[in-house]
């Protein structure tokens, strides 16, 4: 049986790539251990010495597959880290991630499984690993502004990729509500806290606008409007960090002049003890040389009265 023209055609690189393709769909579907290579040969529509030729077993295009899912991801990430301000990098970030899971949903749950010793590049702890070494840095720089200690970025760079990793996981079968709606809620918790949650949170222009295709438009219709309202969100976010580390410092400020007074009270109220114990030692004292005078008193009355009896004695019965 002649081979179809457009097979006979196939380039050896186009071969491989079919056979990427191919694999990915099936590892997705079926993990490593439920693929075979015969699956992914009679998919291709070739014998299975191709596969071995070009990947040397299923081992091989399974590693190839994680190792470009791996570094897809990565690099989602990584862009998004370079943005200036840290709100944003924390919502591209975010934004990537959630992204990557709905473009290349079968290479997402490819790296969620637990990988295969075979992919030789690892598993997705190890890339969110990865990611936290990144955010790690930022967190640093972050917590040296805000005067908190530096060296407890990794912890919370671990904590803040695996919310976000976690959420993805869960993100990628439910799908609702949309990608930047999570994204907002994610960012809302990761930058507000539990105690400061907005009830109605929202991603800036600047990371709504990363990544998105450009509309169709008139000429020069809003033309820079949309790059002005990131600038003016920009610098109202400043001064919202402005206005937060000022209020931090007075706080601080204040905690350091009520510590102050405290230690001044507690002076003050340790001199007043010292004093009334001293006092209370000198009375003491005092009562106790009363008590000494009053027996040696007593003990010469005793004397005298014992000198007077033996003086009667002889008396009344002279020798």
């Amino acid at each position: 049986m002649t081979e179809p023209r457009s097979r006979r055609r196939m380039s050896g690189a186009e071969r491989r790539e079919q056979l990427i393709s191919i694999g990915r769909t099936l590892f997705a579907e079926k993990g490593f251990d439920g693929t075979s290579i015969e699956e992914i040969a009679a998919t291709a529509q070739v014998s299975k010495p191709v596969v071995y030729e070009h990947f040397g077993g299923k081992e091989g295009v399974y590693a190839v597959v994680v190792d470009r899912e791996m570094q897809k991801l990565l690099g989602m990430i990584t862009e998004a880290l370079s943005a200036s301000h840290a709100l944003i990098k924390l919502e591209r970030a975010a934004l990537a991630l959630l992204r990557y899971i709905e473009e290349s949903s079968e290479g997402f749950r490819i790296l969620v499984r637990d990988s295969h010793a075979a992919s030789g590049t690892g598993s997705f702890a190890s890339l969110i690993s990865e990611i936290a070494s990144q955010v790690e840095d930022v967190l640093a720089d972050e917590f040296a502004g805000r005067g908190y200690d530096p060296k407890l970025a990794p912890m919370y760079a671990q904590m803040l990729v695996g919310m976000v990793a976690l959420t993805g996981q869960w993100w990628l079968d439910v799908r609702k509500p949309g990608r930047e709606e999570v994204a907002a809620h994610l960012v809302n918790l990761a930058w507000n806290g539990l105690t400061g949650l907005n009830p109605h949170p929202s991603i800036t222009v600047t990371s709504r606008s990363q990544g998105q295709p450009p509309k169709p438009r008139a000429a020069g219709e809003r033309a820079g409007s949309d790059r002005a309202g990131g600038e003016k969100e920009l610098r109202e976010f400043e001064k919202a960090r402005e206005k937060e580390f000022k209020e931090a410092e007075k706080q601080r400020q204040r905690e350091l002049k009520e510590a102050e007074k405290a230690r001044v009270r507690e002076l003050k109220e340790r001199e007043r003890l010292l004093k009334e114990a001293e006092k209370e030692r000198e009375r003491l004292l005092k009562e106790a040389e009363k008590a000494r005078e009053r027996e040696e008193k007593i003990r010469q009355r005793e004397a005298r009265l014992a000198e007077r009896a033996a003086r009667l004695e002889q008396v009344d019965h002279p020798e």
